[in-house]
C-alpha cells in the first residue's frame, strides 16, 4: 500500500495532515479521560486516505457545489473505540469548522478484525481500499490480510438480496412519506424522505460494494455513492443556494424534523425533494440492475 501523497496540490497535502493531527489529537484526549486499561491503551493502528483523492480523480468545483471530500478509514485497536458519538464526534465537528481546511471530510472507523476479516471474504469496498488507499498513518504490526477473491457466483447471490430488499425499503420510504404530505405531515413527510434517501444509497452500495457504513449522514453516504457511480449525482441539483438548501434540510431532517420544534419545511420544498429522490431511486434501480446483470454474467448464470 502506498504512503505518498505527492500526487496532490500542496493546499491538499497540507489539509490532509491537518486533517490527521486533529483526528489523533482528539482521539488521544478522548482516551486520556477513561478508565478502563483497553481503553487508556487504545490505538489510532492507520489511517488511510481511499476514495476519489487516493485515485487521482477527486473533482474541485465548489463554485458549481460540487466538491469530492477527503474519505478516511481510521483502524483502531477495539471495537468500542470506533464509536463516533464517544471518541470521533469532537474530532469531526471540529475538522467541520477549521477553516484551512477547504473540502467536506469523512470518516469510518473499524478495528484491523473488523477489516480483515472483510478482505477475506472479498468485499469490494475492503480490495478497493487496499489496492489504491494510501496510508497517512500507521503504527509497526497492523498490516492488513491480503484480500481473497470472492467468486463470482457469491457476489450476485448477495447483491441481488441486498438488491430486492433494501429497493423495496426504498419504495416503501416513499410511499409513507407520500402519505404525510397529503396530510400535511411536514416534518415526518421530511423524515421520512431522509430514510428513503438513506436506503436509496445503502442498496447501491451494497450491491455495488456490499459495505455500507454506520451513519445517517445522507451527505457522507451521497458522497461515498456518487465516488464510485456518477450517474448518481443526477438525482440532486446543486448548482444554485436553493438546491443546496433543500439538500441540508433533507440531511437535518433526521434528527430536527423528529426533534426540533424550530425545523420547518415548506410544501415547495418537500415537492422538490420528493422529485429528486424519486430520480435517486431510478438511478439506483438502473445502476443496481446494471451491476446485477454483469455479476450474473460473470458467473456464468
Amino acid at each position: 500500500m502506498r504512503s505518498d501523497i505527492d500526487h496532490l496540490p500542496p493546499v491538499q497535502q497540507s489539509e490532509l495532515d491537518r486533517v490527521k493531527q486533529t483526528l489523533m489529537g482528539e482521539f488521544a484526549d478522548a482516551i486520556a479521560r477513561a478508565n478502563q486499561p483497553w481503553k487508556k491503551n487504545g490505538k489510532i493502528l492507520k489511517i488511510i486516505l481511499f476514495g476519489s483523492y487516493a485515485r487521482t480523480d477527486w473533482v474541485d468545483e465548489p463554485e458549481n457545489g460540487y466538491q469530492s471530500d477527503f474519505d478516511l478509514l481510521v483502524i483502531v485497536s477495539h471495537l468500542d473505540l470506533t464509536d463516533v458519538a464517544d471518541y470521533w464526534y469532537v474530532a469531526e465537528d471540529k475538522i467541520l469548522h477549521d477553516s484551512a481546511i477547504a473540502r467536506p471530510v469523512n470518516i469510518i472507523v473499524h478495528t484491523l478484525d473488523e477489516v480483515n476479516q472483510a478482505l477475506s471474504r472479498g468485499e469490494y469496498f475492503w480490495t478497493d481500499i487496499a489496492r489504491d488507499g494510501i496510508v497517512l498513518y500507521e503504527l509497526p504490526g497492523s498490516a492488513l490480510a491480503m484480500p481473497k477473491p470472492l467468486t463470482a457466483a457469491d457476489a450476485y447471490e448477495m447483491a441481488s438480496a441486498y438488491f430486492h430488499d433494501w429497493l423495496a425499503k426504498v419504495d416503501s420510504g416513499i410511499k409513507l412519506a407520500s402519505f404525510a404530505i397529503r396530510e400535511g405531515e411536514s416534518k415526518d413527510a421530511a423524515f421520512l424522505l431522509h430514510q428513503a434517501t438513506e436506503r436509496a444509497y445503502i442498496c447501491f452500495l451494497l450491491v455495488c460494494t456490499l459495505y455500507f457504513p454506520r451513519s445517517h449522514n445522507i451527505k457522507f453516504l451521497r458522497s461515498l455513492a456518487e465516488d464510485s457511480e456518477p450517474r448518481l449525482i443526477e438525482a440532486w441539483p446543486r448548482a444554485t443556494r436553493l438546491d443546496r438548501r433543500r439538500f441540508e434540510l433533507l440531511k437535518r431532517a433526521y434528527v430536527e424534523a423528529r426533534y426540533s420544534a424550530s425545523y420547518e419545511i415548506g410544501n415547495d420544498d418537500l415537492d422538490a425533494l420528493s422529485q429528486s429522490v424519486r430520480a435517486l431511486r431510478d438511478i439506483v434501480e438502473t445502476v443496481s440492475r446494471e451491476r446485477l446483470e454483469t455479476l450474473k454474467a460473470d458467473a456464468g448464470l
